[in-house]
């Protein structure tokens, strides 16, 4: 059966982004031309140029202002930086005009960038959405019918290496389903009669009847594509803090100026002529070029010192948040584990040799395809061990292989396969010892019994305990979300140094518990590699995602650690932290400029060009202070 994908049109916003960057570099060259034909005498053309600039550079940033304007009913940032820029060039000073336009444009551009991507990774997760499925008729036959037209009752067939299309239950068949997408779980769990399917998971092998349960529109996994949506939708307090603000300064100063061109004449009996130049001086002079640049040049070096070191931000925003996390929640697999199965014992019956044990389960498992399969494979190459026959194996659905060795029959698999009163009495009870210890047991049986156990588990990642012992340095607190049983989860958790856990987390139950930590302690981030993390990364403060995860986890992140190395989570933390103190000194010294020429230039004590050098120059501060960020954070 082929398996259509859903298409979405890339969103023009993305398309937009490029060109404002684009407008905004070709601004900046055609000032830097007009200031070189200004210093040679041709001023005419010089002004023609800084005109042009104007309207490259400042088109999209106005149009946005003019748009917002009229829809707000008010004023805003935007509007005021074409007012200032104006401004400047009525009273003559072309390149300051221009030269504001342009920071604005720049930083314009960025951010446009940043902020709107939410549309790729639904569309990642609508591509794990099967659109057709075998319906099974009412004369036993099947037929390829689209996913949307299938009903709450209808037959399903399910073949070996399909994506289950819908929520529902097994009515027929064994099998072993990838659970991954869903539970993050790396082990395939065992479905059999009236055990519950969820869309999107992998049927590995065998082939199953299935009853649909759940409306399309109801799935576990289209629950997950709209936990991403809602956490998307929702605006930070940091944005609507900005929001808030811009209305409020830009009020204040288009107030301010418009008095300033009236008040003085009749108040201090100033003429007309230096009311308005008063007025335009302050509308330069009190124009946002220096808080734009308080801001923007820091996070850009410190989003560059990050990508040096391994970790991408994918906006200031989220860089910002990660200074003021108080907890970091991990999902387990993939995450702070290696997400691979490994084998950490093979235990043989007393008096065998443990050579060839291995080497005849070797030659069982070298024919099979199963992760558990794969991983014993790679513990026999490890320990030299040769493959020394081919034996005829029988693949049993949801339990294990049968297999016809030289030796005779031979059976690997879970309990309910071999024996469990044989598997209780191997050993002294290994095997529940083994199994209380969080690891995955499968057992392997002759004609005299269990021949050997061979205990399995998915292991930490060798610097998951450094970075948790970092964060706790930073006054972090550390919990791990995890599809897992209680067991497992336990033993990672005390293997890895965490303060808490939660096991058995589906999708919605991350987020839920992901939200009353952000009740807790008000700032958590979120640490994970899967689709069924996707919602939690979206919901949390910091989405923090593995480099090697997968694309919905990537797009849906705000921060990906590119080398899946988790020690740089706490090296994030603190070039957020710097670049917050540098932040808040830029925003001190801008505002304390702004106010002593806005001051000054009411007592005219200050004239134009020394109020350009005044506010070009506390540019200039500012952006070189944010620079620090380049350098290496201790």
């Amino acid at each position: 059966m082929t398996t259509n994908t859903k298409e979405t049109a890339q969103s023009p916003t993305h398309w937009m982004a490029h060109l404002e960057l684009v407008a905004a570099i070709v601004s900046g060259v055609l000032i830097l031309a007009a200031w070189l034909i200004g210093k040679e005498g041709s001023t005419t053309l010089s002004i023609s140029f800084y005109i042009i600039a104007f309207l490259i550079g400042g088109f999209a940033k106005a149009k946005e202002g003019i748009e917002e304007t009229i829809a707000d009913k008010q004023l805003n940032v935007e509007m005021l930086m074409v007012f200032a820029a104006i401004g400047s060039a009525v009273i003559g000073y072309w390149a300051e005009g221009a030269i504001l336009i342009f920071i604005f444009a720049i930083s314009g551009a960025l951010e446009t960038y940043t902020l709107n991507k939410s549309h790729k990774e639904i569309s990642a997760l609508m591509e794990l959405q099967p659109e057709e499925a075998w319906l099974i008729q009412e004369d036993g036959s099947t037929a390829s019918v689209a996913t949307a037209s299938l009903s709450v009752g209808s037959k399903i067939l399910v073949k070996p290496g399909e994506r289950i299309p819908v929520d529902g239950i097994v009515i027929h068949g064994t099998t072993s389903v990838d659970m991954s997408a869903i539970n993050g779980e790396s082990v395939p769990v065992t479905k059999a009669k009236d055990d519950e399917l969820f869309a999107g998971t992998v049927n590995i092998s065998g082939a199953i009847q299935m009853e649909m349960t759940k409306p399309s529109s109801e799935t576990l996994f289209q629950k997950i594509i709209t936990l991403v949506q809602n956490a998307q939708s929702e605006k930070s307090p940091s944005q609507q803090f900005i929001e808030k603000f811009e209305g409020t300064y830009v009020k204040i100063v288009i107030f301010t100026v418009i008095a300033m061109m009236f008040l003085p004449h009749y108040l201090f009996d100033w003429d007309w002529t230096t009311t308005f130049y008063r007025a335009i001086v302050l509308l330069v002079v009190a124009s946002p070029c220096a808080l734009v640049a308080s801001i923007m040049p820091a996070t850009l070096a410190a989003v560059s010192n990050g990508a040096k070191r391994g970790v991408l931000f994918k906006g200031g925003i989220h860089l910002e948040h990660l200074g003021s996390l108080k907890a970091i929640a991990f999902d387990k697999t993939g995450t702070l584990t290696s997400g691979k199965p490994v084998v950490t014992d093979f235990i043989v019956r007393d008096n065998e040799n443990t050579e060839k044990a291995l080497a005849l389960l070797l030659s069982i498992e070298a024919q099979s395809n199963h992760p558990l399969a794969v991983a014993i494979v790679n513990y026999a190459a490890e320990q030299g061990i040769a493959q020394k026959e081919n034996p005829q194996i029988e693949d049993v659905p949801g339990y294990g292989i049968r297999a016809l060795t030289e030796s005779g029959e031979v059976l690997v698999g879970n309990p309910n396969f071999v024996g469990k009163s044989l598997i209780e009495d191997f050993n002294e009870g290994i095997v529940r010892k083994l199994s209380n210890e969080g690891k995955t047991v499968v057992s392997m049986k002759d004609a005299n019994g269990i021949l050997a156990v061979i205990a399995l588990k998915d292991t930490l990642r060798p610097e998951a305990v450094k970075a948790i012992k970092d964060l706790k340095q930073l006054g972090i607190q550390s919990i791990m979300l995890t599809g897992d049983n209680e067991n497992t989860a336990k033993t990672i958790a005390k293997e890895a140094g965490l303060d808490r856990y939660v096991a058995e987390c589906l999708p919605e139950m991350k987020v839920n518990e992901l939200k009353r930590l952000l009740s807790e302690y008000g700032e958590v981030g979120m640490v994970g590699d899967g689709i069924n993390d996707a919602p939690a990364l979206a919901t949390a403060t910091s989405g923090i995602a593995m480099g090697e995860g997968t694309d919905v986890a990537l797009e849906t992140a705000d921060v990906v650690l590119m080398q899946n190395d988790l020690t740089r989570i706490s090296y994030a933390v603190k070039v957020s932290k710097k670049m917050q103190r540098i932040v808040k000194q830029n925003v001190f010294f801008s505002v304390a400029v702004i106010a002593v020429l806005i001051i000054s230039n009411f007592m005219q004590v200050v004239d134009l060009p020394l109020g350009v050098i005044g506010h070009e120059g506390s540019t200039i501060l500012v952006i070189l202070n944010g620079l620090r960020l380049l350098n290496n954070v201790n």
